[in-house]
């Protein structure tokens, strides 16, 4: 496709475009594993025009703003595929606990005292600022309050697919489970037309949401062709209680009530056997890899070599700041590449440019997004960031996608676009008062603390 056009006496003439970035290392994720030297990437309203080499780029565009990154690596937006945001104002409270007595004993505790409206919003924008400072693009969200969320991330432009959570007890957002629905419809029907935001039901695991629920949800996601973001297999503890409570795995369990499908993401599947990750790729199921919050906790070890192998779409998210405890998916990435190797018992295992395959155009496509973004390509959204590599900690180099994930730190993000807006220059964010961030989140440091 020419990207000229042609002046008044027919010459071509060059294009002109909002935007022109010119990287030392362009890597698109799609082709697998290419590195582009000396391209350019050409940005016109909120999508990619072209990918090119940055002399051929001068040539064809005439940019009203060009930004020089020398010294850099333009990658897609990290997209974090499971994420619990307004938990970053829980960061910290109860480490060192397993799963089952952090949920029960601390947290759930914790948010019926503080959970509302003004919690999720001072949550979400403390994660907006965070996961922009990391190079995160797009989240999965899975909490209270979606429509406050939606407000939020719709205030900052930032893209999220919004989970609309459903679980068996009464919470600050829902009392009952006709209400948690009926909520659940309207904050999708109100969020219809938006351009960076989108919705999934998100019913919180197998042990908390009964058959009824399930049933429902399986209806309405066909009808409305939305995802299901759903805690699976996270423990040992899960499966054991399942086999007692239903004669089944939860696995088993939901593929009976119809919800192993395409549109099914399955968070954690520390207990998967290969029997389910056959069952998985051939239904298309998608997996979003936790492994630090899965460490933390010790849930268990996802097989995330095992599953890639078997066709299986393999995601990365952080978790809740609450049992990771950052919203960092560049640590996310060196872990789970560092601790695939080992449970594969095979050095080969997630290369680097395959675990930041799964942090790109994996996790979109888990999110029903991936022709939108997750690669740098022409015709996609904007979503970028760039990664600043002349640091004394990430020379010299040999591999630029080995480097980035085995070698360099979210902190070395430099610039971060989302459909083609300018969220962070040279480290500065442009649409947040971190001040009031960081006020609001002591302030609720001081109430939670104190309660």
């Amino acid at each position: 496709m020419s990207v000229e056009s042609s002046d008044s006496n027919g010459l071509n003439a060059p294009r002109a475009v909002d935007l022109l970035i010119e990287a030392r290392w362009v890597i698109p994720v799609e082709p697998h594993a290419v590195v582009l030297e000396g391209h350019a990437v050409a940005v016109d309203a909120d999508c990619i025009v072209a990918v090119l080499p940055i002399a051929e780029a001068r040539r064809q565009f005439v940019p009203r703003e060009r930004v020089e990154l020398p010294e850099h690596a333009l990658i897609p937006g990290l997209v974090n595929g499971h994420t619990h945001n307004p938990m970053t104002l829980m960061r910290g409270l109860a480490d060192d606990v397993a799963l089952m007595p952090w949920l029960q004993e601390h947290v759930w505790p914790a948010e019926a005292r503080a959970v509302g409206p003004e919690f999720v919003r001072d949550g979400v924008e403390l994660a907006i600022a965070e996961m922009l400072r990391g190079g995160t693009t797009c989240c999965n969200e899975n909490y209270f309050f979606p429509d406050v969320q939606a407000a939020t991330y719709r205030r900052y432009g930032f893209r999220a697919r919004i989970g609309l959570p459903v679980i068996e007890f009464p919470t600050p957002w829902a009392s009952s489970r006709d209400e948690y629905f009926d909520k659940a419809l309207e904050v999708h029907d109100s969020l219809r037309g938006e351009t960076l935001l989108g919705t999934s039901f998100a019913p919180h695991a197998p042990y908390t949401v009964s058959n009824e629920s399930f049933e429902r949800i399986q209806l309405l996601s066909n009808q409305l062709d939305l995802p299901v973001h759903l805690h699976l297999h996270e423990t040992a503890g899960e499966v054991s209680d399942s086999l007692r409570d239903f004669g089944m795995r939860p696995f088993a369990r939901i593929r009976q009530l119809g919800l192993v499908n395409e549109r099914l993401i399955a968070v954690h599947m520390t207990q998967i056997t290969e029997a389910e990750i056959a069952e998985c790729a051939q239904s298309g199921v998608s997996i979003v890899h936790n492994i630090e919050s899965n460490m933390k906790l010790l849930s268990g070890f996802c097989p995330a070599e095992a599953i890639r192998r078997g066709g299986v779409n393999l995601a990365i998210g952080t978790d809740g700041c609450a049992s990771n405890n950052d919203l960092d998916m560049f640590g996310e990435m060196r872990s789970a590449a560092m601790v695939g190797k080992m449970i594969a018992n095979d050095a080969t295992a997630l290369d680097a440019a395959t675990i930041l395959r799964a942090a790109t155009l994996g996790s979109a496509r888990a999110l029903g997004w991936h022709e939108q973004i997750g690669s740098i390509e022409s015709g996609k959204q904007a979503d970028m960031a760039a990664v600043r590599l002349d640091a004394i900690e990430t020379q010299p180099i040999y591999n630029v996608i080995s480097q980035l994930i085995y070698a360099a730190g979210r902190h070395q993000v430099s610039d971060v676009w989302i459909a083609g807006q300018h969220k962070l220059r040279d480290r500065q964010l442009a649409d947040i008062d971190t001040v009031e961030v960081l006020a609001r989140a002591r302030r609720w440091r001081e109430r939670i603390a104190a309660a």
